[in-house]
């Protein structure tokens, strides 16, 4: 099993702290060594499930707009946006502390801008928080036009990594970050971007096609 790049000095730390407490339960009185041996086990298992990173093939369709990240489509909606314009849609992605949290890039592009807000720590399925969280905004120039996406921290997840540079060509599909213990992924696109995706849907980072450019 692949480990994410942006969480190996946790699972190491984790490691660590696992098998010290392992070693301990050996010497305490039984059966509470042993439980506690077991509970930091199950603990390890979970750290290395969380910083999972299996391998995604991207649809090789041109002008397919892709999920950023595993997750459940809370939010769909028309919106009138800063970056992307009039008659832009919405899409928000909420990731549970189960899903895999490595963020890949949603469609070809240069990345125009970057703006990190400090901010709050609301539960990310509150719609507020698109605003008022802690989060990482990120603009690229694509051909379909500005594509705009967020990351959010969540009240859980108060760690966004983003290995992203302004001026940088990306490719759909490709590993940028992470937020780490669940949060969610906003993405705004034009509206030369017919958005196929519903509410309630799941998505799988680098594989679920949110659309696609109705001109090209």
């Amino acid at each position: 099993m692949r480990i994410a790049p942006y969480g190996t000095g946790s699972v190491v730390k984790t490691a660590i702290f696992c098998i010290v407490i392992c070693i301990a339960g050996i010497f305490l009185p039984q059966p509470g060594g042993s439980i506690l041996a077991v509970a930091a086990l199950l603990f390890l298992l979970f750290t290395l499930y969380f910083y999972r990173d299996p391998e995604r093939a991207a649809p090789a369709e041109p002008g397919l707009v892709i999920a950023p990240a595993d997750g459940k489509i809370v939010l769909k909606q028309t919106v009138d946006h800063p970056v992307t314009g009039p008659n832009s849609t919405l899409v928000s992605i909420f990731m549970s502390p189960f899903n895999v949290h490595v963020n890949r890039i949603p469609v070809d592009g240069t990345v125009r801008d970057l703006q990190y807000h400090e901010g709050k720590f609301l539960m990310a399925f509150d719609h507020r928080s698109m605003s008022d969280n802690e989060r990482m905004e990120i603009t690229l120039d694509t051909a379909a036009g500005p594509v705009w996406f967020s990351q959010v921290s969540g009240f859980v997840a108060r760690r966004i990594v983003c290995r992203l540079e302004a001026g940088q060509e990306v490719t759909r599909g490709k590993r940028f970050g992470m937020i780490k213990l669940g949060s969610r992924v906003d993405i705004a696109l034009p509206a030369s971007v017919r958005v196929t995706v519903s509410e309630g849907m799941q998505t799988t980072a680098g594989e679920t096609v949110l659309g696609g450019r109705e001109r090209f």
